[in-house]
């Protein structure tokens, strides 16, 4: 079984920035591509960005030139720096990752962003 743990969550100021992890942990793990998502109060869970196993990435328009998604150094291992933050980026951020076969979809337990005006 695989899981996800997120960290570096928080409670910020706009403008500030924060750095989120996620990794993965358990046995044969193999990940076909990692995402982010987050979810606002009342509102769905949104894909905010994903990076593929090639390195190819996508961000959604909200929070495009300010946020990034990479892999690390770490394997089984996803970051999203986020920058310039604003109020309205607050939510709980989720990682989300399908193992190479598809078989699975793993989630992250979730980790809070709180941006203060």
């Amino acid at each position: 079984q695989v899981q996800l743990v997120e960290s570096g969550g928080g409670l910020v100021h706009a403008g500030d920035s924060l750095r989120l992890s996620c990794a993965a942990s358990g046995d044969n793990i193999c990940i076909a591509h990692w995402a982010w998502y987050r979810q606002a109060p009342g509102k769905e869970r949104e894909l905010v960005a994903g990076i593929t196993s090639g390195g190819s990435t996508y961000h959604a328009d909200s929070v495009k030139g300010r946020f990034a998604i990479s892999t690390g150094n770490v394997k089984n291992t996803t970051y999203l720096q986020m920058n310039s933050l604003k109020p309205e980026d607050t939510g709980v951020y989720y990682c989300n990752a399908p193992d190479c076969l598809y078989e699975n979809t793993y989630w992250g337990q979730g980790t809070q962003v709180t941006v203060s005006s």
